[in-house]
């Protein structure tokens, strides 16, 4: 394994998560100019955006038959929300959770994983199996948007993205030639952030002799979910604590949903019998989440979820 292989994926990871940031930006600020609701920028624009960098290295791992990469990329990413970012967060502070949250989000979420188990059982995710996946967006998003105009305003908060509520506070941008720059910007960051990661984590997959499952799921699904990690931290900061438990919920269902749609539909995904243990991981993390019944994710349970997400790591690389 090389030095310049290592910073290629680093440099790749901040590239494509400023990428998304600049997206999101700008494509808020078009979406008020538009005179679109908060709530709804929330859940198309903002729920869209954040998923573009694991979005830009599917895609260019699915051009290049990188298949395994991106299979790792989303399973990796969507224990790494629960483990890492719900287990650290929930350390520092009990997190609160809705029960409109537990009740219809969460099983939501297992939902679609089980989706995906079924769709692998024939040892490949083809380019049809895509195309049901993209249209199972487009009807959670419609679905989404329906339920949320009818719950109360305490309700609509609990399911928002996080950084939606971040960008719309606190990022300001008046015009429309620099909404539509920074989109544009951040459309060449992707493109070039995901480059260097994709090539960067194939190239450390094959000089240590790891499979790229293992290097998705650790290298590139671990790197795209420490945005959602600082977000989750700066949440809790601000009081906000099932909000953030909201944003990781929609995340793990726009993972599957949009980016192994999207990247499936480009090219079948093979399914090798490793796949299969680590999504039977990835349910039994999110079935963690039915602890929140009780109203919130308790710090002993947090400190499970970190615990088991390093055990995962370690039987993984060892």
């Amino acid at each position: 394994m090389e030095i310049i292989d290592v910073a290629s994926v680093i440099a790749g990871l901040v590239i494509l998560c400023v990428g998304g940031y600049a997206i999101v930006s700008g494509g808020v600020t078009l979406a008020r100019k538009l005179r679109i609701s908060s709530m709804i920028i929330g859940l198309t624009v903002v729920a869209y955006g954040t998923s573009t960098p694991e979005l830009a290295a599917a895609i260019l791992a699915a051009f290049n038959s990188h298949t395994e990469l991106i299979l790792g990329n989303i399973v990796g990413s969507n224990i790494s929300n629960v483990g890492l970012v719900i287990g650290v967060s929930a350390v520092f502070a009990p997190l609160l959770m809705s029960r409109i949250t537990v009740t219809k989000w969460v099983p939501i979420m297992i939902g679609v994983s089980l989706l995906v188990i079924g769709m692998s059982v024939d040892g490949e995710i083809s380019q049809t199996d895509g195309l049901i996946l993209i249209a199972a967006l487009i009807g959670f998003t419609i679905y989404t948007i329906k339920s949320v105009k009818k719950q109360s305003v305490t309700d609509v908060k609990s399911i928002s993205n996080v950084e939606g509520e971040l960008f719309l506070s606190r990022f300001r941008i008046e015009t429309y030639p620099k909404a539509l720059g920074l989109v544009g910007i951040g459309i060449i960051l992707l493109f070039f952030g995901g480059h260097f990661t994709v090539d960067g984590a194939v190239a450390i997959a094959e000089s240590v002799g790891i499979s790229q499952l293992v290097i998705g799921v650790v290298v590139v699904g671990i790197g795209t979910s420490l945005p959602e990690l600082i977000t989750s931290v700066i949440a809790i900061a601000k009081k906000q604590t099932d909000i953030g438990i909201g944003n990781i919920v929609g995340s793990n269902i726009y993972n599957i949903l949009l980016i192994l749609g999207v990247a499936s539909t480009i090219v079948g995904i093979p399914i090798s019998d490793d796949a299969f243990s680590n999504y039977y991981i990835m349910i039994a993390f999110s079935l963690v989440l039915f602890i929140g019944f009780r109203g919130y994710i308790p710090r002993p349970i947090g400190i499970g979820l970190a615990i088991a997400f390093v055990i995962y790591l370690g039987s993984l690389l060892f």
